[in-house]
């Protein structure tokens, strides 16, 4: 596999030097700077390939291109900012950038209510807590008919927590939950927004009335509408599993298990339509078998995620250490080895230990625990490869 790593540009306080001396060997990165729906231009892209060959490297894959919102609620502009998406990736193919990760999940990206829940160990990790998102849902947002959306268990346990809770933290929840997880990943909030709950409200009301089959038709004609570029510039557009792999704020979700997986890759079945295999993504879900996934969409994944996940009795979950959790990432490794090798993966989602502890890196993407998992998943993967090996020598 290719040990890949995400970096967020010139502004990232992890360097490329640093990430070519641990052995790094391509870039997973995007133009940060340029709006959503606008058109990446060839000048931005070669100035930002060629900054990172400069150091040795090469960009590997883009993480991500975003889809503008309306394009996922169908709005009236979306043939406009689907002929721009177009656009991009034909600006990406000249420039021979050929793997673009994205997602289709409507208004939030990933979700955590806890960016430095502390473990045993002394290091700290992502946390997911349902009682304290279902808090927010009903007492923050206070959207409509959430209630429902829970059992009475939970519910319960709201409002246990709404009789103890702070202000303090009820402006962690809005600022983990819709600012420093969004800001860096789809530009929908960003730090220093005034209201930002005003403005998640108005994002989540543009999705009135659109279920899942109309989000899966919206997702199948922007699809259908790239595979001509895709198979003109040999372009590999990979979709990124929900995270959390289930409904959320009344939002609909497609892309929570196999089956969803399936429909995706069958609605445009083109080579060129494949897959982000996100270990951690997925086996945040308790109904997703990841191993049996990992085999059966092998063919069709264009690029790895590898982290993992534990999830409690409760629902809730963490993000566990890289050789443990319901993400079985050394089984995975065999798989894409024995089915797909070559595959441009990262770690993902690091614990924050040692140094990484106050640096300001994004949520998730601290560097001595990423530098941690990287070297587990190189010791994995050699050890596979000599695997593989040495089976081949048997036969002979």
């Amino acid at each position: 596999m290719e040990k890949t790593w995400r970096w967020f540009g010139e502004g990232d306080k992890i360097t490329l030097p640093m990430l070519r001396q641990i052995g790094v060997e391509g870039i997973v990165t995007s133009l940060h700077d340029v709006a959503n729906g606008e058109v990446w231009s060839p000048e931005k892209i070669n100035d930002l390939k060629n900054h990172i060959a400069g150091h040795g490297l090469y960009w590997s894959v883009v993480e991500s291109l975003p889809v503008s919102e309306a394009i996922k609620y169908g709005g009236e502009d979306t043939d406009r900012l689907i002929a721009n998406y177009i656009q991009s990736l034909v600006n990406l193919g000249e420039a021979g950038i050929k793997t673009v990760c994205y997602n289709f999940m409507p208004v939030i990206d990933w979700v955590r209510t806890d960016l430095e829940h502390p473990g045993a160990d002394g290091t700290s990790s992502l946390f997911f807590d349902r009682i304290r998102f279902a808090y927010f849902d009903c007492f923050i947002l206070e959207r409509e008919g959430a209630e429902e959306d829970y059992t009475e268990e939970e519910m319960s346990g709201v409002y246990e927590l709404s009789k103890t809770i702070t202000q303090r933290e009820k402006d962690a929840l809005i600022d983990t939950i819709i600012v420093k997880t969004q800001g860096f990943i789809n530009g929908n909030i960003k730090e220093g927004d005034k209201n930002p709950v005003a403005i998640f409200k108005n994002l989540l009301s543009l999705y009135r009335g659109i279920g899942r089959n109309a989000l899966r038709e919206n997702m199948k004609y922007f699809l259908s509408q790239l595979m001509p570029v895709c198979e003109e510039y040999g372009i590999n557009m990979c979709v990124h599993p929900d995270d959390p792999p289930y409904q959320m704020l009344g939002l609909p979700r497609i892309v929570t298990s196999a089956q969803d997986i399936d429909w995706i890759l069958n609605a445009v079945n083109n080579s060129y339509n494949g897959l982000t295999f996100c270990a951690g993504s997925l086996s945040a879900g308790i109904h997703n078998n990841v191993p049996e996934m990992a085999k059966r969409f092998a063919s069709r994944t264009r690029f790895v995620h590898l982290r993992s996940t534990d999830v409690l009795p409760n629902g809730n979950f963490i993000e566990a250490p890289h050789l443990e959790g319901r993400g079985h990432l050394i089984e995975l490794v065999r798989i894409f080895e024995k089915e797909n090798p070559s595959l441009p993966m990262r770690v993902d989602h690091g614990r924050l230990m040692l140094g990484d502890i106050g640096k300001g890196y994004n949520p998730g993407y601290s560097f001595y625990g990423r530098m941690y998992a990287l070297a587990q998943m190189d010791g994995v993967i050699a050890t596979v490869q000599d695997e593989i090996k040495r089976n081949i020598n048997d036969k002979r």
